[in-house]
């Protein structure tokens, strides 16, 4: 490994711990009027995009999605943007059990973003399913 690399390794680890470190404590369910919101940065943060997690927040009103926006997360942006334009629409509307298992096709030319934020969503689900109150 050249210092070039070594210098790139180590920006990249200390910006991802200011990332972490600038973050407060939010919880993994929280509720804003008839809407409860997931947010997945914790609960999901061993499912691993091109270059890291992509943490989201799922809001569900009766029982349904009503969408999936993402938070920042370290995806190369104009392909990323063709995910959060391509498939996060996909859950809205559907209930939290077919959200759950709909085979939502991934994004050509983001494919490892897309399984990602998939598996993300699938995650943050069963989470909300398990502690719902």
């Amino acid at each position: 490994m050249n210092i070039n690399n070594i210098k790139k390794t180590v920006f990249t680890l200390l910006a991802a711990a200011l990332m972490v470190s600038a973050m407060p404590g939010e919880p993994v369910i929280t509720k804003s009027g008839n809407q409860t919101i997931v947010n997945t940065t914790t609960i999901a943060s061993d499912i691993k995009g091109y270059n890291g997690p992509t943490p989201l927040k799922i809001y569900i009103s009766n029982n349904k999605v009503v969408k999936v926006e993402a938070l920042p997360n370290q995806e190369t942006p104009k392909y990323f943007l063709k995910v959060k334009n391509g498939i996060l629409s996909k859950w809205n509307g559907m209930t939290v059990n077919s959200a759950i298992n709909a085979k939502v096709d991934g994004v050509t030319g983001a494919t490892i973003s897309s399984n990602c934020v998939k598996k993300t969503v699938k995650r943050g689900l069963e989470y909300y399913k398990k502690n719902k109150k």
